[in-house]
């Protein structure tokens, strides 16, 4: 049973890797494709262009691993079909059960190591990848430290027009106290001409500020060079990640900005939601294995080419069932977890079913 389950594997793997080889050459030239234009506008450099895609490689791979798991089991238990070698198998007294186990543990330890790579190793790429298309590419410049407008607690809210990462300064910083009675009633307003973070006193810094009192149709203003404010509920690094997409953050980093989303009384689904559907994810590959096995171990007419065409369907409607879920999450009808694990919980189902349908 060894030389079975080595044989197995092997020939899994290797065909994991060649679909995961196929969709990276795919999808770097129809990225190329659709970026050349701005690389040649902005004259981005050859070294960036070539790190571009570099750090692009990680997040193609996280997409595509469910995938090419998906199609390495269609076609390898495919092939043993067609050619009778799983006839050849069973008649040796091998159970269909028994002949899914080299497929099933590949598969587990597939989906732990991409929810690793994808919780820690893609996020880390997409920070380069992110900062390359800001500062080369000229996009998506509306988020790069500028414009921040974060809610610092339940009744407080901050803004912030610019933000110096290196030396840690905001200019044009506003904060907004709203009344604990009535959320839509502001009761003060700081205006600063800029905020640094003194880390030895552990507070925020202001510079030439203006503050602003109300109490019913009666305002106070109060002129000032400096105020010193420690009751402010976030750091710097706090700042860089509100500038950073949910793309950029680890497993680590999404759980505690869900944490301080909810501890500012923000609505933290969205991100409980990258969190959820970053593992879930990952377990894609287990879940499509059981349900793609119990389909290609029968013969069919048509061959690997019908069953190409299915798998590519089941991979399409797959994605559905996710974006669909996902859009359910979002609008607060579906819990945060179950709207992550939905699509594996359907497609998990159904795979029982085939499983217990199939020719023994």
């Amino acid at each position: 049973m060894k030389i079975l389950d080595r044989y197995l594997i092997k020939q899994f793997l290797q065909t994991i890797l060649f679909g995961l080889l196929a969709f990276l050459v795919i999808f770097v030239i129809i990225d190329l494709m659709e970026n050349l234009d701005d690389f040649i506008d902005q004259n981005v450099p050859t070294y960036f262009i070539l790190k571009y895609y570099v750090v692009f490689i990680p997040e193609i791979m996280r997409l595509m691993i469910p995938v090419a798991v998906f199609l390495a089991c269609i076609f390898t238990v495919g092939r043993l079909s067609n050619q009778n070698e799983l006839a050849a198998i069973k008649a040796g007294g091998i159970s269909i059960y028994r002949f899914m186990m080299p497929f099933l543990i590949t598969s587990v330890l597939v989906s732990i190591g991409a929810i690793y790579f994808g919780g820690y190793t893609v996020p880390e790429a997409n920070k380069e990848l992110v900062y390359i298309q800001r500062n080369y590419m000229k996009k998506d410049l509306a988020v790069s430290g500028s414009n921040i407008l974060f809610q610092d607690s339940e009744f407080r809210i901050v803004s912030i027009t610019s933000y110096n990462n290196r030396n840690q300064q905001a200019f044009n910083v506003s904060i907004q106290q709203f009344s604990e009675a009535d959320k839509t009633v502001m009761i003060a307003r700081k205006d600063a001409l800029k905020m640094s973070y003194d880390s030895l006193s552990s507070a925020w810094i202001l510079t030439k500020v203006i503050e602003r009192k109300f109490n019913g149709i009666y305002e106070t203003i109060v002129e000032s060079q400096s105020d010193t404010l420690r009751d402010l509920n976030f750091l710097p690094d706090d700042i860089l990640r509100k500038q950073s997409k949910p793309e950029e953050m680890s497993l680590t980093e999404l759980m505690n900005y869900a944490d301080d989303q909810l501890a500012s009384g923000n609505d933290p689904t969205r991100i409980l939601i990258a969190y959820h559907s970053r593992i879930s994810f990952g377990f894609a590959s287990l879940v499509v294995v059981l349900f793609g096995l119990p389909f290609s171990a029968n013969k069919r007419k048509g061959g690997l080419a019908l069953q190409f065409g299915i798998s590519l369907l089941v991979t399409f409607v797959y994605l559905v069932f996710m974006k669909i879920s996902q859009a359910f999450g979002k609008n607060g009808v579906l819990d945060p977890l179950l709207t992550a694990w939905f699509a594996n919980i359907v497609f998990l189902f159904f795979g029982i079913i085939n499983l217990l349908r199939v020719n023994k």
